[in-house]
């Protein structure tokens, strides 16, 4: 696989579907199962991430999506990431941390302060992602763990 053919763009209308299935198709592996109730931003993610400050990307190699990720804004001057996923046989190789990198990015040139996410706590590779990208712990129960980045 050539990294050097990886292409990170804000979603078109025309990668809804793709996109979406993606997303669930990762849900499903991690949880054994897809509650799409639980999941109605990304019925129409170019509507439901196109309000001020908030991003929808995708991570296309060739013609296919093999990642995704959203930054929303949370509050004034914070941003949360939401929507990573890469699909299984594309996982292990860098994408995951450019399409946070590539986020991170937006966030500082939309003029963000700080970016939090979340995740579950047994979603290690998640959290080893996120602290490679610079999280930090804030806030941890049962099921979550909640993390920052301070942006300068």
């Amino acid at each position: 696989m050539m990294l050097s053919d990886l292409q990170l763009r804000m979603v078109h209308a025309d990668d809804q579907e793709e996109a979406r299935l993606l997303i669930l198709e990762g849900l499903g592996e991690h949880f054994g199962y897809i509650d799409e109730s639980l999941n109605s931003d990304i019925n129409n993610i170019k509507i439901n991430f196109s309000k001020q400050g908030s991003f929808f990307i995708v991570a296309q190699l060739n013609s296919s999506i093999i990642g995704t990720g959203g930054l929303i804004l949370e509050e004034k001057d914070t941003g949360r990431i939401v929507r990573i996923s890469v699909k299984q046989k594309f996982r292990g190789h860098g994408i995951g941390k450019n399409i946070v990198e590539y986020l991170i990015k937006l966030a500082k040139e939309y003029g963000y302060k700080k970016i939090i996410v979340s995740t579950n706590l047994d979603w290690v590779e998640a959290i080893h992602l996120y602290k490679k990208c610079g999280f930090y712990d804030y806030d941890r129960d049962n099921i979550e763990v909640h993390m920052y980045l301070e942006l300068s």
